[in-house]
């Protein structure tokens, strides 16, 4: 049985299905980003990319936990 997932990635899959790019792209674009603040990627990922406030919220704070993490 699988377990869906929680938090930001539970985003995920409506943000592919949506957006027609997978998330890993996404993700790449967001570390490859000279920005480091919450919500200055989220502005960019919304005024540069055409995502949702809570599609680009849900990518950077997948990616901004993932960089704490490590």
């Amino acid at each position: 049985m699988s377990t869906a997932a929680n938090g930001p990635a539970s985003y995920f899959p409506s943000i592919e299905k949506k957006y027609g790019r997978p998330v890993t792209e996404w993700l790449e674009l967001i570390r490859s980003s000279p920005l480091t603040k919450h919500m200055e990627l989220v502005a960019w990922l919304k005024t540069e990319h055409g995502l949702g406030h809570g599609h680009a919220n849900a990518l950077v704070a997948h990616t901004l936990a993932e960089a704490r993490a490590k």
